[in-house]
């Protein structure tokens, strides 16, 4: 299945919601002002806010005006080629500048599939012939070094940890130390979604990122944030919180396949203007995609 397949298959449920409605709006009657008006709201019921809902409208209505669209099939296909604008300036892969190890601090709250991504990047190295090391910093979470040790295990490599509930920031420092003394290309550091303590998340991480920059000047060379697609307009404001505090440069988003609120990637995309480096659409090791404007907008609005 190519790449595209996949990301059909993984916007089902947001397309589906999307067709259904731009179809009902338009079926057996002539398009005006209030069919767009309609089609504003299916855009905001898929989760693409308000502000980038009219943006669409506004453009899809010039279109009309010119007298570009007059079909279903118009309004998806130039729907399609405006969202497409609106992703293109975030479709940006991970660069890797030559420098060893290249650092990936990892973020994200807990349940948004943290570590399950790190592993299936870290698969995506390991293909390509890179070796890598995962840090342990998620010390507050029952069994998450346990978690990211079965991953570990079966891609073959290894995991730098502490005991449970010992210093997120000390294990940061002992894997990037491992990671210079062994000469690795890749350190993927996991982190806490949320602490036991009173402590304040972004303080911790900021912690972390202080004593990674310290070791290695420029490290870490990409600071990741995992969010979760079902959470919608949620993760937004998560991915701002996290923004704020940390500059992140880059995004990856997952479980696509299990919302219908697959929009959300418009606002994130326009307001925050980050990176998205992947998508993911399945439990599979395969189906974390790298992210393609082009890709993603006719996957959202074509059939077949």
């Amino acid at each position: 299945m190519g790449l595209l397949d996949k990301i059909k298959n993984g916007l089902t449920k947001t397309r589906e919601q999307l067709i259904t409605r731009i179809e009902w709006i338009v079926q057996g009657k002539p398009l005006n002002e209030d069919s767009f008006d309609e089609i504003e709201e299916a855009l905001i019921l898929a989760d693409a806010g308000i502000e980038t809902a009219e943006i669409l409208m506004t453009r899809l209505k010039e279109r009309w005006k010119r007298g570009h669209i007059k079909t279903t099939e118009d309004i998806k296909r130039c729907m399609a080629e405006e969202i497409e604008k609106i992703l293109k300036p975030v479709e940006s892969p991970m660069p890797m500048d030559g420098k060893r190890p290249f650092i990936i601090l990892t973020l994200g709250v807990n349940g948004v599939g943290k570590t399950t991504t790190i592993a299936k990047i870290a698969k995506i190295f390991c293909d390509n012939g890179k070796s890598v090391l995962l840090g342990a910093c998620d010390t507050f979470r029952a069994a998450a070094i346990e978690q990211l040790e079965v991953w570990a295990k079966r891609l073959n490599i290894d995991v730098v940890k502490h005991k449970e509930g010992s210093d997120p920031a000390a294990v940061a420092y002992d894997s990037v130390k491992a990671s210079l003394a062994r000469g690795v290309d890749v350190l993927i550091l996991d982190t806490a979604g949320r602490l036991h303590t009173k402590t304040n998340l972004m303080e911790e991480m900021k912690k972390i990122k202080r004593v990674v920059s310290k070791e290695i000047d420029g490290a870490p060379q990409e600071i990741l944030l995992v969010v979760d697609a079902t959470n919608g307009q949620n993760a937004i404001i998560q991915a701002k919180t996290f923004n704020d505090a940390l500059n992140v440069t880059g995004l990856v988003i997952t479980k696509l396949d299990g919302t219908a609120k697959g929009g959300f990637i418009l606002p994130i995309a326009h307001s925050l203007k980050i990176p998205i480096r992947y998508i993911g659409v399945g439990e599979k090791f395969d189906d974390l995609i790298p992210f393609t404007a082009s890709y993603f907008s006719h996957a959202m609005l074509e059939n077949g």
